[in-house]
């Protein structure tokens, strides 16, 4: 199979669909990897790196497209790209199509095939392309947080970790699941207090038998949460509807509760946000205030730290990248269930139920 990684447009975004040890497992099994020039710099990956393990350099974004069977992404396509995506060429990237009705219908005009990491899930129910990358967005959401609660950048001039004499700062953490538990994790290590929130019951249990005593839990509901966001000092969203828009835990005129400089940093923004004053930033500009207080909301928050998120990304994708290449779409979906629930649009039409009329 011809297998394209093209550059990532989006801003700031500088990881790369797969590293040279993956193109490496692709080409020795004669498969044809196109790389668009200097598409893995900003992850610390070179041309020549690329070469070394047989992949062809081509120099625009176009003939990677062109030239094609496989496209394998980081980020959604933008604007710009969705006339390069051909009829039955098959994507492989995160999508988040919920969140975006101009991207869910220029790709069911393509009639491509477009297979969603997100979507991607396990025997066991969990979802092995997202979690890395919700990983490194958990643990990234407090020290972005923590940088933001600096006063010269409007925040509260909280210390998350205190010092002698002086209290820690308190986090909320809204959702137990991957990003809820790396950021309780992270904001504990800096010595933070942490409460951490969700309504099942067996996620709230595991966070209390692998954190430290001072994460605790709480079940979440509107009231418990208006109650702790009047005293918490960085509020992080976590949440996530398997292919469906975020649900607002925080509305609007929750803000006016909140103490000036609270700092909301809302890791779900690529699935709508699950603030409902929540809207898409970039690194380049990440921040917004809101009745006093900071949003940071930023898309692509791995995008930051690309060397360790593009081979976090490698490491689980590889194998479905070689089943999809050796077998070619249909017979890797039909042998392999957890990619299958990965199709979402199908040759034009919405194949994954979650997404079924929800721009209609």
């Amino acid at each position: 199979m011809k297998i394209g990684i093209p550059k990532e447009i989006k801003n700031n975004e500088n990881r790369v669909g797969m590293t040279p040890a993956g193109v490496f497992e692709l080409t020795k099994r004669n498969h044809t990897v196109y790389v668009q020039a200097t598409a893995g710099e900003g992850s610390g990956f070179f041309d020549k790196d690329y070469k070394e393990v047989g992949a062809t350099i081509l120099p625009t974004i176009n003939d990677v497209y062109d030239q094609s069977e496989m496209i394998v992404k980081v980020k959604e396509p933008i604007a710009e790209e969705y006339p390069l995506i051909k009829e039955n060429q098959v994507v492989f990237t995160y999508f988040h199509f919920a969140s975006s009705e101009p991207l869910t219908k220029a790709m069911i005009a393509s009639k491509a095939i477009c297979i969603a990491y997100e979507t991607v899930e396990d025997e066991e129910g969990t979802l092995p392309l997202l979690t890395p990358m919700s990983e490194v967005a958990g643990r990234m959401s407090v020290q972005q947080g923590a940088k933001y609660l600096e006063k010269p950048i409007k925040g509260r001039g909280i210390l998350l970790g205190g010092v002698p004499g002086v209290k820690p700062g308190k986090v909320l953490v809204l959702g137990a699941g991957v990003v809820g538990v790396q950021a309780a994790k992270m904001a504990a290590g800096l010595g933070a207090h942490v409460t951490i929130m969700d309504i099942n019951m067996k996620r709230l249990r595991y966070v209390n038998d692998v954190l430290p005593n001072h994460v605790v839990t709480d079940f979440s509901s509107e009231y418990s949460i208006r109650k702790h966001i009047k005293d918490h000092d960085l509020i992080i969203g976590g949440v996530l509807l398997k292919g469906g828009k975020a649900p607002k835990l925080i509305t609007r005129d929750m803000l006016k509760e909140m103490r000036p400089g609270t700092v909301i940093v809302d890791v779900a923004v690529d699935q709508g946000g699950c603030f409902e004053t929540t809207r898409a930033t970039t690194h380049e500009d990440p921040t917004y205030i809101i009745d006093d207080v900071v949003h940071y909301c930023v898309a692509n928050m791995p995008g930051a730290v690309p060397y360790t998120s593009t081979i976090a990304l490698t490491n689980v994708t590889l194998s479905y990248i070689l089943k999809l290449a050796d077998l070619g779409w249909e017979k890797a979906c039909e042998k392999d269930k957890s990619l299958a629930k990965g199709l979402n649009i199908v040759k034009g039409k919405i194949v994954y139920e979650e997404l079924e009329g929800i721009f209609d």
